[in-house]
Parts: C-alpha cells; structure tokens; sequence
C-alpha cells in the first residue's frame, strides 16, 4: 500500500513536470520517535510521509522568479492523500511542524525544504465535526 501511495504522488503534475518532490517515508520506531521532535501532531500515526521539495529542481517564473516548491509538494501530497483514502487509509495533512528540526533530525541537506507531513494510519476515534464542514459554493465562486 505504501508503493502505492507514493506511485499516485509520482503521477502528480508539477511545473515543467521538473518532479522536484522528495518524500521521506518514516515508519520505524526510531524515525516516528524522531518525528515527535519535529511536530506534536503525530496522533501515533504508525506511518509519515514528509513530502519535501528539492529548491534547485523546482520551476521558477521567469518575471519574479516564485518556485513552483510548495505548490508542487502540495499537490504530491493530495494525491498521496486521495490515494490513501481510496486504500481505507486515513491521512492528516499536518503544516505544524518545525522545519528546521525536521532538516536537523532526518539530516536534510540544505537544498531539501520540507513542505508538509502527512501522518496516515487506521483511524480508530471518530473525525472532528470540523472535518466534514463545508462553506457553501456560493459564498466562494464567482463568475464573471
């Protein structure tokens, strides 16, 4: 299942298709134990995904120069995500966490910049009620 979790990241498009995305897979007691130093919210998760971007890889516009690194990652992990749910594999996106202790724990070199975590495992408690709420279509589309 984890193959094909990461196989639906590697299918998602990036800018330029330049796949800057590196995906660290931490599933030993010793690497979830080292992910407790980088974020409180592990929930015990029994697997993580820290979806990372290679900076010098990542597309840049050329008038600005802003990379396509957390957009590229982002999209990574929502296809690693719907991936795991279509498995029966719950997943939580996690953006509180410390980059620099996920660099100086899992020794990223300084080109890698971490994007996000995703913890996955059987959910056994029931989701928040935030989880299902929804702003209705019309308070955020517009047509012109």
């Amino acid at each position: 299942m984890i193959d094909q979790i990461l196989m639906a990241g590697s299918a998602a498009p990036t800018a330029h298709n330049n796949q800057p995305q590196e995906i660290l897979v931490i599933q030993s007691p010793e690497g979830l134990q080292t992910l407790k130093k980088c974020t409180e919210c592990h929930y015990q998760a029994p697997l993580a995904f820290i979806i990372c971007y290679d900076k010098e890889k990542c597309w840049k516009r050329t008038y600005d120069h802003q990379s396509s690194g957390d957009i590229d990652a982002s999209i990574v992990a929502t296809h690693m995500m719907l991936e795991a749910t279509a498995l029966g594999i719950g997943s939580t996106w996690v953006m509180y966490f410390i980059p620099e202790a996920v660099r100086v724990e899992f020794e990223l070199p300084d080109n890698i910049e971490p994007a996000a975590i995703l913890v996955m495992g059987y959910a056994d408690a029931k989701p928040s009620e935030n989880h299902t709420k929804r702003r209705a279509i019309k308070d955020y589309v517009s047509y012109r």
